[in-house]
């Protein structure tokens, strides 16, 4: 079997509305290669929504969660309802409760029946379990209400369980990850269910067999491509066979690696290790992490990040009394919306930065002389934010939440557990595995860690052994813990690209010793420059005191106009599309596609409507550099060309 790819150059890599990466059934990202492709995207222009087969999985439903989700609303619905779909009970209870109190608050409650669907084989096989579907019915005209449950909470079932389920109800399970999907390949028939017995434990189609093989190179395209899409079991065969996947039965063990992992207790983990790092005989250390007494006990998986943060103070408002909480910085929107929409509401200081930190120590001592109670629940700040790469003074911060007490949440999906010791501040470390944890963004995942020295440890760890549920579906913890094996060694890469392609844009920038006559760039948002002395605090360290830890591999940059922004994404050469933390270089107009219906909002934050934001890979550095001074070149003509005029 041999997997090829043709490229050629000077187009866009991804035509608009494919998966990103290309050729991957469950990718985590869509191409949209252009500055009018984004407009078009958060207007809903059919053009756009047409071509569309991909998408961020919390924006966008998998078509395979489409799929399963019409038949049950066929099975089940009545009058057109419309549903979700959630893997317990529990979750389902809690879309339900969501629904009825925003749409009770906006006016009256609207009407939601759960349904529990049991999905069996049709033929007794011990090696197949049965799967529980929990089915949240509404009314057709409620459905942009049930969404925002499914994007602000990220809890709701993935791509791969919903192949699964169809797998088991004898339905098609194809996938829009092969360039010829939906439509099967000329001259191949369509691809079956295949054989029940092997199919509940395959459960959905692998990504490719080398992400290396199939994703385009910088500045190239996957026009065209001689790949077959392959049948689940030949997938699965080559990943168990050829050592890359653990074998799906060994789930457990993938999540205990990936545990470990997180909670840097595994003596030995380079990609070799790989077969042991799950096993009851691995051998275990103390915590890397900072802290004292950190186990794999102390780490909690999610099917999202998004998940993570969302359950994260969900524990916070089940472990300690109700109050309002603090959003620190200008955060990922949902991260916001969570704080805002759950529980008594919270405190806003969207700039991050010491000065806020000043207010926010005013409202405290305000707060407490006002009521016995404590002023505040929690306090949640990314480290770095995204997309301004703020980052807050967790030491000041965990002063005030000691005096005051309060929690403190850190997310650390930018920086990175290999780039910044966050734990010590913090009450509760959330991230996001899908980013660079993973790379590959063929998989989602999250994570919760808690700090065992916390003031608050025993009652977070007692509502957390009464109440989480392990609602990773198995087969994603499986492609996780794969890729996510060598994530020190591709973090070096990446941090090493980042710095030398930032470097390039500083030195171009309004922000430079001597800034060009026809700048194009107005500000180069990256650790290195923004807030680097909080940065610098929690940056891991060697033994003998030097830095070892890097900037990460996210940078945002704004422009002296609209127009230099525009023509300095459409000229990029890479692959442009929502999330980051990938092994390939990712683009996206961030604020086009997280604030379009808010742009002001956003701005009044320093959150410009020009804001480009990119995830560098690890492409060949000459290359990167190469690409991103064409890119530059290109708006900067953009602003000599009036200053030629006058």
């Amino acid at each position: 079997m041999s997997l090829t790819a043709t490229y050629t150059k000077n187009d866009q890599q991804v035509a608009m509305g494919l998966p990103v990466p290309p050729f991957t059934a469950h990718a985590i990202s869509v191409s949209l290669p252009t500055w009018r492709d984004n407009v078009d995207y958060e207007e809903g222009n059919k053009r756009v929504v047409d071509a569309q087969v991909s998408g961020y999985p919390r924006f966008f439903i998998h078509l395979s969660i489409q799929k399963l989700a019409r038949i049950c609303e066929q099975k089940f619905g009545v009058q057109g309802e419309r549903c979700l779909l959630c893997p317990t009970r529990k979750i389902a209870e809690q879309c339900r409760a969501f629904m009825i109190d925003r749409s009770t608050k906006a006016g009256s409650a609207v009407p939601v029946r759960l349904v529990q669907f049991t999905i069996c084989p049709e033929q007794e096989d011990a090696s197949t379990s049965c799967v529980e579907l929990h089915i949240v019915l509404f009314p057709k005209d409620s459905f942009p209400l049930a969404k925002q449950f499914w994007q602000h909470t990220g809890i709701c079932i993935s791509s791969r369980l919903a192949e699964r389920c169809l797998s088991l109800l004898g339905e098609d399970t194809g996938s829009p990850g092969s360039p010829q999907a939906p439509t099967p390949a000329p001259g191949r028939p369509p691809v079956k269910p295949g054989n029940r017995h092997y199919s509940a434990k395959s459960l959905g189609k692998s990504p490719p067999p080398s992400p290396s093989v199939l994703q385009a190179r910088f500045g190239q395209t996957t026009a065209e491509s001689s790949v077959e899409p392959l049948s689940k079991d030949h997938f699965n065969y080559v990943e168990e066979r050829y050592g890359r996947n653990l074998p799906l039965e060994s789930a457990a063990a993938a999540k205990r690696a990936m545990r470990r992992r997180i909670a840097g207790v595994l003596v030995r983990d380079t990609p070799k290790d790989w077969s042991t790092a799950g096993g009851h005989d691995a051998e275990l250390g103390p915590s890397t992490r900072g802290v004292e007494g950190v186990t794999e006990d102390d780490v909690y998986l999610y099917p999202t990040g998004m998940a993570a943060i969302w359950s994260g103070h969900q524990l916070a408002l089940g472990a300690l009394p109700p109050a309002k909480s603090v959003c620190f910085g200008f955060p990922y929107t949902d991260s916001l919306k969570c704080l805002e929409k759950w529980g008594p509401g919270c405190h806003h200081f969207g700039h991050g930065l010491d000065d806020d930190i000043d207010e926010l120590e005013k409202l405290l001592e305000r707060e407490s002389q006002q009521s016995t109670g404590r002023p505040v629940l929690m306090l949640l700040t990314e480290f770095p934010s995204n997309p301004l790469l703020r980052s807050a003074d967790l030491p000041r911060l965990r002063k005030l939440a000691d005096k005051y007490d309060f929690l403190v949440m850190v997310d650390e999906t930018i920086g990175n557990f290999a780039n910044v010791e966050v734990l010590p501040y913090a009450d509760i470390v959330v991230s996001s595995l899908s980013k660079v944890f993973s790379g590959d963004a063929n998989v989602m995942g999250g994570s919760l860690v808690l700090n065992p020295q916390g003031r608050h440890y025993a009652e977070l760890k007692a509502y957390m052994a009464a109440n989480f549920e392990d609602v990773y579906f198995d087969e994603d913890a499986i492609y996780m813990e794969r890729n996510s094996r060598d994530f020190r060694r591709r973090i070096a890469v990446i941090d090493d690209n980042t710095l030398a392609v930032c470097e390039l844009f500083h030195a171009r920038s309004l922000a430079a010793s001597s800034p060009p006559p026809a700048a194009a760039v107005k500000a180069v948002y990256y650790p290195k420059w923004i807030t680097p002395h909080n940065y610098n605090k929690c940056r891991v360290r060697r033994p003998d005191g030097e830095f070892a830890g890097g900037y990460g591999g996210l940078f945002s940059l704004t422009f002296t106009s609209l127009e230099a922004s525009k023509v300095f994404f459409d000229t990029l050469p890479c692959m442009k599309g929502p999330s980051l933390g990938t092994n390939f270089t990712l683009a996206s107009p961030y604020t086009i596609l997280a604030h379009y219906a808010e742009l002001d909002w956003a701005a009044g934050w320093g959150v410009e409507e020009g804001l480009v934001r990119v995830s560098v890979g690890m492409e060949d550095r000459e290359t990167l550099l190469r690409g991103f001074e064409e890119a530059l070149r290109a708006a900067e003509a953009v602003v000599q060309k009036p200053e030629e005029a006058q």
